[in-house]
């Protein structure tokens, strides 16, 4: 099964740029971080639409944050990315009318989003400069 690995992957990207004061290439980020500079400036786009970053033109330009990391949640990021599945397992809406059918999707569509909730409560908990301050302890 494929994994998006896109969140703890600009996370890192943003941790980053907390670091450092002048704009980032796309390219500079993709030698960074090993990924395409196509895929991070498609990655990039979405933070920018959502106020993260802002992209800076011209010479001396690229990339940075827009806002202090104390005040982007993970919660913020995710939707930045368009709020990806979180699991693989989903419940087709049932074929029949037979009732075990129905009570089996019902079953796995609740406990679905029971999990999604409890997963998108705990992004808005944290902020990215919070993933930094572990480091730094």
């Amino acid at each position: 099964m494929r994994t998006d690995t896109r969140l703890p992957r600009v996370l890192h990207i943003l941790l980053h740029l907390d670091e450092i004061e002048d704009p980032v290439t796309s390219e500079r980020m993709g030698e960074m971080f090993g990924m395409d500079a196509s895929l991070v400036r498609r990655m990039m786009g979405g933070l920018r639409k959502h106020g993260l970053v802002e992209s800076i033109k011209g010479h001396g330009g690229g990339w940075r944050l827009q806002r202090p990391t104390s005040e982007i949640s993970l919660m913020d990021v995710y939707v930045a990315l368009g709020s990806p599945n979180v699991f693989a397992i989903g419940a087709p809406e049932p074929s029949s009318p037979c009732l075990l059918e129905h009570a089996a999707a019902d079953a796995t569509r609740e406990a679905m989003d029971s999990a999604r909730r409890l997963f998108e409560q705990e992004l808005k908990a944290v902020s990215v400069s919070d993933l930094a301050e572990r480091v730094n302890h």
